[in-house]
């Protein structure tokens, strides 16, 4: 999600730092894990030849959009944004071959399209990464009123998504709470806006708190090019 202490072109990283400290070797739930994950596309994720979105951040007076094409199976990521001091930047790079792309890919722009990616995915990066993931029974949502089952996601060190299900294995709302010093140290939000891109189930509109100030993250130009076709299929 969001390392707000950075810059507002840095910004939003503290998922990508979640995302690569997650346990190695930890055993996924057979049960709602793989469920959650399936609700949002699992099966038919081979399908999907590339998936383009922008990721937008609102905290504390910061705007912050970024753009991303994603081809998972060959790794080829092309980003559109800024760079740390606010001009524009476009670049195409493939994440398996990082050592030899320039260090501002290495040290801002992938980075950043971890988080942007675990955002948008969460649920299948849960369960792809095998992370430690616990079915809690049904409890109050951690806002507005209602209820749904809490699912508990591990990540190390120490961090802990409460992710709240609906009985159709969307989340609807998620709690995070950081284990280090970085802040924010909990994030609060709704999940809402669900669309279908192919496949794919996407929630594009996170509102809540990131340490009791007002937060919102949201994706827009969600689309994908299905496996045999150059056509691009909208979100809708």
């Amino acid at each position: 999600m969001m390392n707000l202490a950075r810059s507002a072109t840095c910004g939003c990283l503290f998922l990508a730092v979640l995302a690569l400290s997650a346990p190695a070797g930890a055993q996924t739930s057979p049960g709602i894990a793989e469920q959650m994950a399936k609700a949002y596309g699992l099966d038919s994720f081979g399908q999907i030849e590339t998936l383009r979105y922008t990721f937008n951040a609102q905290f504390l007076g910061m705007d912050l959009s970024r753009s991303w094409e994603w081809s998972p199976k060959t790794g080829q990521i092309a980003y559109d944004g800024k760079d740390k001091d606010g001009k524009p930047v476009k670049v195409t790079y493939v994440q398996s071959q990082l050592n030899g792309a320039a260090a501002n890919v290495r040290d801002e722009i992938d980075p950043a399209f971890v988080n942007d990616k675990y955002n948008l995915l969460f649920p299948l990066q849960a369960y792809w990464d095998g992370a430690v993931v616990r079915d809690e029974g049904t409890q109050k949502l951690p806002l507005g009123t209602g209820s749904a089952k809490r699912v508990v996601v591990d990540y190390s060190p120490g961090d802990i998504w409460e992710l709240y299900v609906g009985h159709d294995n969307r989340v609807e709302a998620f709690a995070f709470h950081r284990g280090g010093p970085m802040k924010p140290s909990t994030v609060i939000a709704t999940w809402e806006a669900y669309k279908k891109a192919g496949p794919l189930l996407i929630s594009t509109d996170r509102r809540g708190t990131a340490d009791d100030k007002p937060l919102r993250i949201f994706f827009t130009d969600v689309s994908v090019k299905l496996a045999g076709t150059d056509k691009w299929v909208n979100a809708q």
